[in-house]
């Protein structure tokens, strides 16, 4: 082989992340893992990367439910008895299981150990010595009194990825209050710009703090991934709510920070562009988003109120910013004459880009959100069959239409300690007996 192949091949195989298995890692695996060798053409891109998950509700399940659509095998700790706190979470129920724990929660094996006793913690450190990756979100320095902190397990795996999520960050003087998506949701100024134009301040509709965060734990996982693969070591990463949703501000933050603007409620409609927002129909919405001034003319052509073309103070956003109140209520009362299907229609091939405010019924009857895999359906061991919305991303290299469903508490308990830990029947038999670890008697 030419000098120039091989420096091509360590290049490449310094760029690609561990659980690569057709590359060799630059130190050795940590103990216990076993990569195998694939074949096929479905391999996924964390095939034999394993992640303890220490996490509950939706932060942190939703970053390693991520991780385990792409291949991760993911084991979940849970509280025996009780387990994730979403399980409680209803209705609506599907026979005893939670819809909320449901919807993030996939692609995971669940363990049921009681992490304040001692054999219990012992299991998770043992566990932390065979894995990629730890995800927690306990109150920073909880996980370090128990002997789980981060340099307490480095020691033991250098290896290791050590992600915390927490509400403020792990140093400051927030970093032990607990962290809630509502919170800092207020707290980072979220809920400030969110609401009608004239209301009061509102809660968004879904989680949003909370899942960003999963989204930047997961992002960070990853990258911590390829780091190590370049470095040998793990690394222990900072992921909170406060960060993640003011990081999220993006232009209303710098509009503050670079002239001191302060930021306002704008119901559907942006303070920047008109018009851009939701208009009443006669028998729903429609939102509009006229980006740019040819999209304004396209616009009065379609709702036949051209003669607003000719007016001087609508011929540029600008202009059309600082006089939207008499413009608005022309284009809401031209709205308001028909339905919104009709006027889907006489958009079509405009190249406005137009859509419907839909209820959840039609979200899922949509022809686009079925075409694009977004209702995943698996058999669940006492719901049934059950469906939850699907990963978000495509990739041609693999699919991800065989999940597998959520998991009862502890219904993995003694399949992970019997062949990722290596225990014997007798130190199994044991550690159930004393109660530090439990298995769920319907799997």
């Amino acid at each position: 082989m030419s000098s120039s192949a091989i420096a091509l091949g360590r290049r490449f195989q310094a760029l690609c992340p561990a659980g690569f298995t057709s590359l060799t890692r630059k130190s050795a695996p940590v103990p216990g893992r076993r990569l195998h060798a694939h074949t096929g053409e479905n391999i996924r891109p964390l095939d034999g990367v394993r992640v303890l998950d220490l996490t509950r509700v939706l932060a942190g399940p939703f970053a390693t439910m991520i991780l385990g659509d792409l291949g991760a095998e993911v084991i979940k700790v849970e509280k025996p008895g009780a387990g994730d706190d979403t399980r409680a979470w209803g209705p609506p129920f599907v026979g005893a299981e939670s819809v909320y724990f449901l919807s993030v929660n996939r692609n995971k094996k669940s363990i049921a150990v009681d992490l304040k006793h001692p054999r219990g913690v012992k299991v998770i450190q043992e566990l932390a010595g065979v894995c990629d990756v730890l995800i927690e979100n306990y109150l920073p320095g909880k996980l370090h009194q128990m002997g789980l902190g981060f340099e307490q397990l480095n020691t033991l795996n250098p290896q290791l990825i050590y992600c915390s999520i927490s509400g403020y960050g792990q140093s400051g003087p927030q970093s032990q209050s607990p962290g809630y998506d509502s919170i800092a949701s207020a707290v980072s100024g979220m809920m400030h710009i969110t609401g009608p134009q004239d209301g009061d301040p509102v809660r968004p509709g879904v989680a949003m703090t909370d899942l960003a965060t999963g989204l930047y734990a997961h992002g960070a996982v990853m990258a911590a991934l390829l780091q190590r693969h370049k470095t040998g070591r793990g690394a222990h990463i900072d992921c909170n709510l406060l960060s993640s949703q003011v990081s999220c501000l993006s232009h209303i933050a710098a509009n503050y920070l670079n002239s001191g603007k302060e930021a306002r409620r704008w119901g559907t409609a942006h303070e920047s562009i008109v018009p851009y927002q939701a208009f009443k129909t006669r028998d729903g919405h429609i939102v509009v988003a006229a980006g740019n001034d040819k999209q304004f003319v396209k616009v009065c052509q379609v709702l036949e109120l051209t003669e607003l073309t000719d007016e001087p103070k609508y011929r540029t956003n600008q202009l059309r910013v600082q006089h939207r109140t008499p413009l608005l209520h022309t284009l809401s009362q031209r709205f308001l004459q028909m339905e919104t299907a009709d006027w889907l229609r006489r958009f079509q091939g405009s190249g406005v880009p137009v859509g419907p405010i839909n209820n959840i019924q039609e979200v899922f009857t949509d022809s686009q959100v079925k075409h694009n895999g977004l209702i995943q359906e698996m058999n669940h061991p006492t719901a049934g069959t059950i469906a939850v919305p699907g990963p978000a991303v495509r990739f041609s290299s693999f699919s991800s239409d065989r999940p597998t469903p959520p998991p009862l508490i502890g219904q993995h308990t003694v399949q992970v300690l019997r062949h990722t830990l290596s225990y014997s029947d007798d130190i199994i038999k044991t550690l159930l007996e004393s109660k530090a670890v439990s298995q769920n008697e319907l799997s």
